[in-house]
């Protein structure tokens, strides 16, 4: 009897969390369509088709959501970027090609949450935002580090200008339309960024 408590209990924390994602899934896509302030809790329940009211059961409210969208992204961009750089431990070149496979899919896969990334970030609490700022200056330094062994004699803060040139690269995907299909826009952002950061760089 306890066994089956304790089933029917972890089924029914999955569909609250799987609610909970696809709420702030939705909360996401119009924050991304409207910005944060054209968006009201009751926007977000109609939309998920609950009562506004019954969102707070799930998020304190709508800083409460651009944190759980954008903290969790970080960290993932974070510890994929470690992964990458660390599975090409005698190859910058290898390393760089596989950091930026990486970050085209991220971004293709997140529109819209790049795009919370680029203009809603300054919405959040002094905690959390400088926590998000954290994450992404350690991402940032990953590329660095690649970057200066493809490059010798390249000052990191030349080499820190070079990966967010490349971010904004990949992180266009937001603002383009749909003329052309996902396969050919990977291969067309994986093509630019790669070039860019292989073109040869005076160190001075």
């Amino acid at each position: 009897m306890a066994v089956e408590q304790q089933a029917r209990g972890a089924a029914g924390a999955a569909r609250r969390r799987s609610r909970r994602d696809e709420i702030l899934e939705i909360a996401v896509g119009l924050f991304a369509a409207r910005g944060y302030h054209g968006v009201s809790m009751d926007d977000i329940g109609a939309a998920a088709g609950v009562t506004g009211p019954a969102l707070y059961h799930h998020f304190a409210g709508k800083e409460a959501m651009l944190v759980a969208a954008l903290i969790p992204v970080s960290e993932g961009l974070l510890a994929g970027g470690r992964e990458r750089a660390a599975g090409h431990p005698d190859d910058a070149c290898g390393a760089l090609e596989s950091l930026i496979d990486f970050h085209v899919e991220f971004a293709l896969a997140n529109p819209a949450v790049i795009a919370l990334h680029l203009h809603e970030l300054d919405r959040l609490p002094d905690e959390p935002r400088r926590r998000i700022r954290r994450l992404q200056r350690m991402y940032v330094e990953e590329w660095v580090t690649v970057l200066t062994a493809l490059h010798p004699g390249l000052p990191d803060g030349a080499a820190r200008v070079l990966a967010h040139a490349a971010f904004g690269l990949m992180n266009s995907t937001p603002f383009l339309g749909g003329e052309v299909d996902r396969r050919r826009r990977a291969e067309l952002l994986r093509g630019a960024t790669l070039a860019a950061l292989l073109a040869p760089t005076d160190p001075t």
